[in-house]
C-alpha cells in the first residue's frame, strides 16, 4: 500500500499498482476497513480484486456492528471497482452475512447428525432459554444474534460444536456454551 501524491494506490501480487476507488460511496468505510481491504487486494494480481470482496464484506459488516446495509455494500463495490451486483451476489451467497439489524456476535449452533448424536438440540434449547430468544433473533441490547441452525460447520469430530464470530467452539457442555456466551461483550 502506498500514497502516490494524492492518489491512494496498492501494490498487487504481481508488482502492479491498482487504485481503489474512493468516492462518495466508499467514504463510507472507516479508515480502518480500507486499510483492511488494501491487505486482501495486496494478495491478488492487478485485475483480481474482486477476490477480495469476501473478506472486504467481513471487515465492513465488523464495522457496522454485525450486518451490511445496501449503501456499505454499495462502498465495498466502489472501493472495489465492481459492479454492485457482484458484491451484492457474495453478500446474498454465503451465510456469513446478514443484511438486516441483528446482533454483534453472531452464533450458529450445528444440528447436523454428528453434533445432534450428542446433545446439540438439547444445547440449542438451553441458547434459547438462557437468552430468552429463539433461533433468528437477537438479543434486546443487539449483543449476540442466534443465527440459523447451521446443517454442518465441518467440524464432527468434536461434537457438539459452535461456530462464534467465525471462531470454532467443540465439546459443548450446558456450562462451556454459558461461559462462551457469558464472555461476549
Amino acid at each position: 500500500m502506498s500514497e502516490q501524491g494524492s492518489v491512494h494506490t496498492v501494490r498487487t501480487s504481481d508488482g502492479q499498482l491498482f487504485e481503489p476507488g474512493y468516492g462518495p460511496k466508499a467514504a463510507l468505510l472507516t479508515a480502518h476497513t480500507r486499510h483492511e481491504i488494501d491487505g486482501f487486494i495486496a494478495r491478488f494480481p492487478l485485475g483480481r480484486q474482486r477476490s477480495a470482496t469476501l473478506s472486504a464484506l467481513r471487515f465492513v459488516q465488523e464495522q457496522n456492528d454485525g450486518f451490511l446495509t445496501p449503501e456499505l455494500m454499495d462502498a465495498v463495490a466502489e472501493y472495489l471497482q465492481l459492479p454492485p451486483i457482484q458484491v451484492y451476489e457474495v453478500a446474498s451467497f454465503y451465510s456469513m452475512f446478514e443484511t438486516h439489524p441483528c446482533g454483534r456476535h453472531h452464533v450458529s449452533i450445528c444440528t447436523n447428525i454428528s453434533c445432534w448424536l450428542n446433545g446439540a438440540e438439547e444445547l440449542l434449547a438451553h441458547a434459547e432459554k438462557t437468552l430468552g430468544i429463539k433461533v433468528g433473533e437477537s438479543t434486546p441490547d443487539r449483543r449476540i444474534f442466534l443465527k440459523k441452525e447451521e446443517e454442518c460447520l465441518a467440524a464432527c469430530t468434536g461434537a457438539p460444536m459452535m461456530m462464534v464470530d467465525h471462531v470454532f467452539h467443540e465439546h459443548l457442555t450446558p456450562e462451556k456454551l454459558d461461559e462462551i456466551l457469558g464472555e461476549l461483550k
